[in-house]
């Protein structure tokens, strides 16, 4: 056999076997040594791409931030990684996410869910998003006059931790000052679903094809620029987006894992001293639960009896009974109530005190009782504005108990949930309480009649 090829000939194997068996050892040692050292390169690259880096957007796990708290650390790699993924950025395409209304849990959800497109679209500008108000006297009137983004939330923690985590998206202080733009601001109109199909037959269906928006959203801006006669999207030639009213539950929040899941909605931290009369109104509610039953823990109450809930929503009664039953079974003897019915407050307080012996307490009167300077802070906040005091309070509760239809208690009971598991936690079981801390009462039954689709849509 030819040696040049790597064969060994039958004199040549001979001689090998007649030799020692050391020089026989040494021989296939150093044909291993070669042999592996041509793979090396392999697995050196798959070991790289398959072991978590020290990286951004790659931290060892588990993650130890308890993401459950209002002020929690922004953890920005999920964030990094999925604007990493995005290989299609358009200069020019800005989305304004300002068409929101309603309380904390609508507004929250809409704009994560339009900054959330506006990166799969590739949206290289997002206008800093304001906060529209609604009436304090008809709670049904959602559509008041705008207020800038720190009416709720920390615009420095929004800016910084959206910009480092996208450097490919600018953030702009308003409409007027993306380069370039006409004025006045003539925002085009999109819908996401009118992209293409959904998946469903109810207008309230999630968008099952957001992993194919890109393409969609691609076709509508060539189509559009053929039909009016628009010049080629680019920096000179900006085109701002404004979604509808309504987006904000169409996005599937786990399309991109767990760990985005946890984290994205970190983005919006509530303004500093809106949290920190938050944290002092939770100390003076432990401070009340000592005085009734002596251990400091306390439930969480949301009663969503004010004048917009809806007639098939559950009523006063069937809320009071459902939260008393299951606040007995509990064995604490303190809860916090939040709630924008007075009337209702007042009567449900009476019943906990009358059938339990608990004491039950509600923003105001815990400040009237324990400081009377953060009271009139209190009070000079706007309806909408308090709600953020109670969801902090309710937040940081032994024990949660709320109402499925409302989305205040739909995001108090799933921000709760990731103290679970963190970074790596599941969706939270609905209508169940499989993390024991949170429990919400109302029918599940139906996808959309009893608003299911919002489990899944909602960012915690």
């Amino acid at each position: 056999m030819k040696t040049k090829m790597g064969f060994i000939s039958p004199a040549m194997s001979t001689s090998l076997v007649s030799r020692p068996r050391g020089v026989l050892f040494l021989v296939c040692l150093i044909s291993l040594v070669t042999i592996w050292s041509c793979r090396l390169p392999k697995i050196c690259l798959y070991e790289s791409t398959y072991r978590p880096s020290l990286s951004p957007y790659q931290q060892p796990q588990p993650n130890p931030v308890d993401l459950s708290l209002p002020d929690s650390p922004f953890v920005r790699w999920p964030l990094e990684r999925v604007c990493r993924e995005q290989t299609i950025w358009r200069p020019g395409l800005v989305f304004i996410c300002d068409n929101n209304s309603g309380g904390i849990g609508n507004i929250r959800n809409y704009i994560l869910t339009c900054i959330r497109y506006g990166i799969e679209a590739g949206a290289t500008g997002i206008v800093l998003p304001r906060i529209r108000t609604r009436s304090e006297k008809n709670l049904a009137d959602l559509m008041l006059d705008y207020q800038p983004f720190t009416y709720f939330f920390d615009e420095d923690h929004f800016r910084a931790n959206l910009e480092r985590a996208c450097p490919r998206i600018t953030v702009y202080d308003n409409d007027e000052s993306i380069p370039n733009v006409q004025v006045p601001v003539k925002a085009e109109k999109v819908r996401p679903h009118d992209l293409g199909k959904r998946g469903g037959c109810d207008k309230r269906d999630l968008n099952k094809h957001v992993g194919v928006f890109n393409k969609a959203f691609s076709g509508y801006l060539d189509r559009t620029e053929k039909e009016f006669g628009w010049p080629e999207l680019n920096e000179m030639n900006p085109r701002p987006v404004r979604f509808p009213w309504g987006v904000q539950f169409e996005w599937p929040t786990w399309k991109d894992g767990p760990e985005f899941t946890a984290s994205f909605g970190g983005l919006l931290r509530f303004r500093e001293d809106i949290l920190a009369l938050g944290f002092r109104a939770k100390g003076y509610m432990r401070e009340f639960a000592k005085r009734h039953g002596g251990s400091g823990r306390y439930v969480g109450l949301h009663l969503r009896t004010e004048s917009d809930a809806l007639s098939r929503w559950p009523d006063f009664g069937n809320q009071t009974e459902a939260y008393l039953t299951a606040s007995e079974a509990t064995g604490i003897k303190a809860a916090y109530l939040a709630t924008g019915n007075k009337t209702d407050a007042a009567r449900l307080v009476e019943e906990a005190e009358r059938r339990l012996g608990m004491g039950v307490i509600t923003k105001h009167d815990l400040l009237a009782k324990y400081s009377k300077e953060d009271l009139l802070m209190l009070e000079a906040l706007t309806w909408d504005q308090q709600a953020l005091i109670d969801f902090v309070v309710l937040v940081e509760s032994d024990y949660f108990f709320g109402i499925s239809p409302s989305s205040f208690s739909m995001n108090v009971a799933l921000k709760r949930h990731l103290k679970t598991e963190g970074l790596h936690t599941r969706p939270w079981k609905i209508g169940g309480d499989g993390d024991g801390r949170s429990w919400l009462t109302g029918r599940f039954e139906q996808y959309w009649d009893d608003w299911l689709y919002m489990y899944e849509s909602m960012w915690p």
